[in-house]
């Protein structure tokens, strides 16, 4: 008989190491431009909300923390964080050159701090989907409903 390991630990792992990417990445540059636009210090906020805030309170809440982890709470926060890499992503995109006008490092860390955020809003849009569904899926108190019946 195999062992069944949950497949959201993997996926958490990716979100957390993604948000420290994207945080070294965007942190280099702040400290290269010292007005650096608030894309740029959005995704600075990006890259140390999902791996300080919530991913560690998205795994560790439901099991040592279980009044703070109510149902709708997780959804809530996988869904604010997936809007929050959505909206970052998109908005570095539309603010650098194209890939032939981008020369030096720190064009080359926005582009990479763009790919990454589209990677961690891939996978918060597939955990944020799967939470959705969970909550579809229970009924009133919070339990699987009985369908059957």
């Amino acid at each position: 008989m195999a062992l069944s390991f949950p497949w959201i630990y993997p996926v958490r792992f990716a979100q957390f190491i993604f948000g420290i990417i994207v945080l070294g990445l965007t942190a280099y540059v702040v400290s290269l431009w010292w007005a650096s636009g608030s894309t740029v210090n959005f995704m600075l906020f990006n890259g140390v909300w999902t791996p300080f805030v919530a991913v560690p309170f998205l795994v560790l809440a439901p099991t040592y923390f279980p009044n703070l982890a109510h149902r709708l709470i997780l959804v809530g926060v996988e869904l604010v964080t997936m809007i929050f890499w959505f909206a970052g992503f998109i908005a570095l995109a539309v603010a650098l050159p194209a890939a032939s006008y981008c020369h030096g490092s720190a064009c080359s860390c926005l582009q990479a701090a763009t790919v990454f955020g589209a990677f961690e809003w891939v996978l918060f849009a597939i955990t944020s989907a799967t939470a959705v569904m969970g909550v579809m899926r229970s009924g009133p108190s919070g339990k699987t409903a009985n369908v059957g019946v």
